[in-house]
């Protein structure tokens, strides 16, 4: 199970896990339910998450949390990039935009982090962390992708959302946490 009520998220994770025989089912999709997200870390809202499904399901969970960390914004919106000044994503893209107007290009340094968390109904806890470093864009660019991608500049100078799916599966942030993830769950399970 998926703890996340993000259709985007939920597809993008599970076509980065198919490649490992590995395949999600969002909890949360369409039912309307929130785990609130009162942590002071990427990692335990993840945990928060994990857990309220593993009690909710009696399943093995997974959960992530994710976000930008812009650094002319003191790192903000950092863990609360999915609830900047809204709950609808493109009032956040634009809150930033609007914050960064006067800050030339080389001060628009920024990474996306993603924290991925695997919850078993035994008790049993693997994490992972991913990073991805680049830049704030001018403007949205790209239709492949969600949140804040259309505005994350990558190391080659296309947004998050003008990646394939492939590439973005290959390199994301949340990619390098699934990987990581994988292999120290494989390691722990003993698979």
């Amino acid at each position: 199970m998926l703890a996340s009520r993000n259709a985007g998220k939920a597809r993008e994770v599970d076509a980065m896990l198919a490649a490992y025989g590995i395949h999600v089912v969002p909890a949360f999709v369409g039912a309307g339910v929130v785990v609130p997200e009162t942590g002071s870390s990427y990692l335990e809202n993840a945990i928060a998450k994990a857990r309220f499904v593993v009690e909710q399901r009696s399943q093995p969970a997974l959960a992530d949390d994710s976000g930008i960390e812009v650094d002319a914004l003191s790192g903000a919106p950092g863990l609360y990039s999915a609830r900047y000044v809204g709950d609808d994503p493109w009032n956040n893209v634009e809150a930033v935009l609007v914050q960064l107007l006067e800050v030339p290009w080389p001060a628009r340094t920024a990474r996306m982090r993603a924290v991925v968390v695997l919850a078993t109904p035994g008790g049993r806890l693997y994490s992972a962390e991913g990073v991805i470093e680049g830049h704030i864009g001018m403007v949205p660019r790209g239709t492949n992708g969600f949140g804040y991608d259309p505005i994350f500049v990558g190391p080659d100078g296309r947004t998050l959302a003008e990646w394939s799916t492939d590439e973005k599966n290959a390199v994301s942030h949340r990619a390098q946490a699934l990987r990581q993830l994988v292999a120290e769950w494989r390691a722990g399970e003993g698979a």
